[in-house]
């Protein structure tokens, strides 16, 4: 199983869902969104599997520091270039993907 959590050590949902898989023995990679971001291949899949519309967290602190809730932009273009505006944790598992905590999905991901 291929496993990919996308978040912030800081990030208690991103926290949980480590410990799930770490609980049930599934590796797993961990990338921090401090350090890299999403590359446009991986927004597209994770797009195509959950929305562009439910990635922006626009109740974060960097949508609030960037202003976006004033400017016209684009959603995925400022993805790419500031992947602290993504709702984490982000986990993905091949096409299929979830935003926030979900063991009730990642249970099916066998």
């Amino acid at each position: 199983m291929n496993i990919q959590i996308f978040g912030v050590k800081k990030c208690q949902d991103t926290r949980k869902a480590e410990r799930y898989f770490k609980e049930r023995g599934i590796g797993y990679q961990f990338v921090d969104l401090t350090i890299r971001g999403l590359s446009k291949g991986e927004l597209s899949k994770v797009k195509a599997a959950v929305g562009l519309e439910n990635l922006i967290d626009i109740n974060g602190k960097e949508y609030e520091r960037l202003n976006l809730k004033y400017i016209i932009h684009n959603r995925e273009e400022m993805l790419l270039k500031n992947p602290l505006l993504l709702k984490t944790p982000l986990v993905r598992h091949g096409s299929q993907a979830t935003v926030g905590y979900c063991p009730e999905i990642w249970r099916d991901w066998s």
